[in-house]
């Protein structure tokens, strides 16, 4: 005890004296210096229940080439001891050119105790940086026996058929001492929001989050030192049915996970004399309802002012009509702090006009399809009651179109209590929307009554792109906000409609675009680990993760063809993109029952032909009598996937160092093959399904003989050609133009990209669209519209092109041999009439740029690769004599490496650094 308060003084000793203390910690200014400390990606996190946590950092350097040669990392419990240099952990000098994902090695880490950490590291230029800013990361509570919170649910009466009011829960308590810090630890079964004092409790939205609740539950930490107050306190609670016991999937169904509504909640007080003090759930807390009559994540809000409990959450409340509460048994599921980033309140933007409907409404046009809800104010007499009805789009005659919601309401209801300016926002709900009906106003409304409130999780935006076609530039806007949209918590596959799934094939044709517009690395961690747990006991993936349709044995929403794959496509792109190893060693007994699961199917003739499967789902259909539209085979994409996830697998496995299972895939894999081209593949090279997806799936997963693939890429031409169009769907789409231009068809690549009519990528654009539709025509040419029962228009997995724009247009690529931007290409194909393009990616080693521009004639180049990395820059239609960089000839260009004639393009090795190369094309 007295050496924790020891280490306690110390620490505010120190923190009292900040500037001194950390100029003891850091060296002078050197060539050389150490940023952005990550744990677990993410900067100085709290409730964290890794073990042996990893960290992250990148360098900063003005010298090029510059490369990390060695690495120190020190860890202490205070950041006094780690100016003193009482350390917990000292790694050493250690000659290592690691600078993301070390693991820590220290002593086992304790239950809510803060380790400070600081890095230095050694280049090959000689030069040291001296110590970073010290950074942090604080534990959670790690074992069951931490927990001394019960779950407690409300004594209220309710009708689980229906919506009911939500709960609000209570309790009050003394604070006798001077508070050093206090923790509060929070789960729910449904959603919960925290007050005390008063306040609410952190920024955080749809805690505890969307999991597999039949195996986890997330719970939430917050830092409420300074709210806490001596004397009395009250910590409050609402509670919200969310996807626990709300409606889901449209059919009425309710209860998903249960029909009570709990909460457990544990505040930990540390006091400056070194003792603690825990407030729990229990009997004593107290339960009402209050203004929330109504708060259904499909349906919306309905909320009465006029029964709003003023000072219900601060101490000397009146309380004496509240009902008591009951204590549950704890479930048999484990607590989990969210490896994910939280849902928070992103941005806001202002409404673009006030539409007066052909069918009288009066309707806001927020300007953007967005995600999260309305903020409102109103001076109305008590008991009016104001309706917001939410849409994505207006019909062809300008009116609200909502029938593409199917059953969701997506409908506020707020009742005024008549108090002057009254404020509302939504608490459990969530809508997709552009444009909002709005009834009951008093008066007209006005642009400065409403903003719009966008949510979603809260993850870092890492890619930027641009290029002088404005249409190109929406496309990527549209990408952008699709991602925003359906990153809540899980990836879904829209925001708005009686649905709102995390649909496997969406999350894995999307990954890789995902993780160049934001750092989603965690986030994915997060899902994947319900994927896991979901996953049946025969390795069949189901359908939507969390599994929410069935919670049985049955399989009816499991097992599809590139829906399941996304347990094996997934974890591999984390590993590509982040270098993390760990996620595929979480994951891989997973990944390795879904490749058994459908090596069992197919048994001994390996080929695969047993239960549903959506197809390319969404492919181009046609009304014509000769031609119906791109149908491919479904045993073709059930086999294309088989052999993509045992070659993912078997790549897993020498990743791992597992080398007898990297023979066993790699085996089975040649199976496959041979089996593919026996049943789907002429002896000329014709496949049998002669479609887009289906030349697109067998060259991109390296199916046909070598001899054959030059031939069926050039048949894979002349069809786009033939047709001037696309034909594919979801499974097809993301990966056509990358076949197209990995053999040589660019022209064809960039007509797709390029193309206004249906269908294409631009053509919604025309048609106003500020996200990704979920069809190619949700809005038909002549303004009707498509089936409502399927017709999302925020639906991000046909932007999958965005990957192809980075890594094609712009040329930003990662090397899988090297994954995480390790080695770096840079390797733009200007076409398309494009005559510049300027884009970045922040990867964990430092930022990467790719900016090129055509003018008079002459190629510029603008590269930025980022310290501890290396890259190989293409320069298309160039020699080398006539490049210069920075001004100067190539060729006596100081810190550049290898320079290379490559047939028609120039190709430099460099290392770190900033390089401008021109020429004349």
């Amino acid at each position: 005890m007295l050496e924790d308060l020891l280490k306690l003084v110390r620490s505010l000793l120190c923190m009292a004296t900040a500037v001194s203390c950390l100029g003891s910690m850091e060296a002078a200014v050197t060539p050389l210096s150490v940023v952005n400390l990550r744990c677990e990606y993410k900067t100085n996190p709290i409730g964290v229940d890794v073990l042996q946590p990893r960290l992250s950092w990148e360098l900063v350097s003005p010298v090029r080439a510059t490369m990390q040669t060695a690495y120190q990392i020190r860890v202490a419990d205070s950041q006094a001891d780690l100016a003193g240099g009482k350390l917990l952990w000292d790694s050493g000098k250690q000659t290592s050119d690691a600078s993301i994902q070390v693991p820590y090695q220290g002593p086992a880490p304790t239950t809510s105790v803060r380790y400070y950490w600081q890095v230095q590291a050694w280049d090959n230029h000689g030069n040291a940086s001296g110590w970073s800013r010290p950074q942090y990361w604080e534990m959670g509570l790690l074992q069951p026996t931490d927990w001394h919170g019960h779950w407690i649910t409300p004594n209220l009466v309710e009708d689980p058929t229906k919506s009911n009011p939500s709960p609000m829960l209570r309790h009050e308590f003394r604070v006798e001492k001077a508070v050093a810090s206090a923790r509060l630890y929070a789960s729910a079964m449904g959603l919960y929001e925290l007050h005390l004092n008063g306040q609410r409790v952190g920024a955080e939205y749809f805690t505890p989050g969307w999991t597999a609740y039949d195996f986890r539950y997330q719970y939430q930490t917050f830092d409420v030192t300074s709210t806490l107050k001596k004397g009395e306190n009250c910590l409050g609670a609402i509670l919200g049915d969310g996807w626990f016991r709300g409606f889901m999937n449209g059919d009425g169904k309710r209860n998903s996970y249960g029909t009570k509504l709990a909460l457990v909640a544990q505040l930990e007080i540390t006091y400056i004399d070194g003792t603690r003090e825990s407030v729990v759930t229990d009997e004593t807390w107290k339960a009402s309802t209050g203004p929330i009559l109504v708060s259904d994540i499909y349906n919306g809000e309905t909320y009465d002012a006029r029964l709003e409990k003023t000072g219900w959450s601060q101490a000397g409340y009146d309380g004496a009509n509240w009902k008591g509460v009951t204590i549950l048994d704890s479930p048999k599921v484990k607590f989990v702090a969210p490896a994910g980033p939280p849902v928070r309140r992103v941005e806001e933007i202002k409404p673009v006009a006030i539409l007066k409907t052909p069918s009288g409404e009066t309707v806001i046009d927020m300007g953007q399809n967005m995600v999260g809800w309305v903020r409102f104010h109103v001076a109305a007499s008590a008991g009016t009651t104001i309706f917001l009805r939410h849409g994505e789009v207006l019909d062809k005659a300008g009116n609200l179109y909502t029938q593409n919601l199917r059953s969701a309401q997506q409908t506020i209801r707020y009742t005024a209590k008549g108090e002057g300016v009254e404020t509302f926002e939504p608490h459990f709900t969530f809508q997709g929307f552009r444009y909002v009906a709005v009834s009951g106003w008093p008066g007209e409304p006005t642009l400065d009554n409403f903003t719009g409130i966008v949510v979603h999780s809260d993850v870092a935006s890492t890619g930027t792109f641009a290029s002088s076609n404005p249409l190109l530039n929406q496309l990527q806007h549209n990408i952008v906000w699709s991602q925003k949209g359906n990153f809540l918590g899980i990836p879904t596959d829209c925001p708005q409609r009686d649905e709102r799934f995390g649909w496997t094939a969406d999350a894995q044709v999307f990954a890789r675009t995902a993780s160049l517009n934001y750092d989603v690395a965690d986030f994915y961690t997060n899902w994947l680990a319900d994927l896991a747990l979901d996953q049946f006991d025969n390795g069949a993936v189901p359908d939507v993760i969390p599994n929410v349709l069935t919670h049985d044995t049955r399989k009816d929403f499991a097992a599809a063809t590139g829906w399941a794959d996304a347990a094996v496509i997934v974890p591999w792109e984390i590993y590509i993109t982040y270098g993390d190893r760990r996620i595929l060693e979480q994951q891989y007994d997973s990944m390795k029952a879904w490749v058994e699961y459908m090596r069992h199917e197919a048994g001994d003739s390996y080929q695969w032909r047993s239960g549903f499967d959506f197809g390319d789902w969404l492919a181009f259909a046609s009304t014509n009598s000769d031609y119906q539209g791109a149908t491919t085979d479904k045993d073709l994409i059930k086999n294309a996937y088989f052999a993509h996830s045992a070659d993912l697998l078997q790549q897993v496995a020498v990743v791992l160092g597992k080398k007898e299972d990297a023979v066993t895939y790699l085996e089975l894999l040649a199976k496959i093959k041979t089996a593919f081209q026996h049943e789907y593949v002429t002896p000329n090279g014709r496949l049998s399904s002669n479609t887009q997806t289906a030349y697109t799936l067998a060259l991109s997963f390296g199916l046909l003989p070598e001899s054959m693939r030059k031939n069926a890429a050039a048949r894979l031409a002349a069809d786009v050609r033939s047709f001037g169009h696309l034909t594919t769907g979801f499974l097809g789409t993301p990966l056509l133009n990358h076949v197209l231009s990995d053999y040589g068809y660019f022209d064809e690549a960039y007509m797709l990209l390029n193309r206004k009519e249906y269908p294409s990528w631009l053509y919604p654009i025309t048609k106003g669209a500020t996200t990704i539709w979920e069809r190619w025509d949700g809005i038909k040419p002549d303004g009707t519209f498509q089936d409502p029962g399927m017709n999302s228009f925020n639906h991000y997995a046909l932007g999958a092109i965005g990957d192809w724009m980075y890594s094609v247009v712009a040329g930003i690529g990662i090397d899988a041999k090297h994954p995480s931007y390790k080695h770096i290409f840079i390797q733009p194909h200007p076409g398309g009439g494009l005559t510049s393009v300027k884009s970045s990616e922040h990867s964990m080693y430092g930022l990467v740029v790719s900016n090129w521009e055509i003018k008079d004639g002459t190629m510029t180049m603008q590269v930025e690769v980022p310290p501890n990395t290396t890259a190989a820059v293409r320069l298309p239609s160039a020699i080398i004599g006539q490049v210069t960089e920075t001004g100067r000839p190539l060729i006596s260009s100081k810190g550049l490496g290898e320079v290379r004639q490559d047939e028609g393009a120039v190709v430099v090795n460099v290392g770190s650094g900033a390089y401008q190369f021109k020429y004349k094309q």
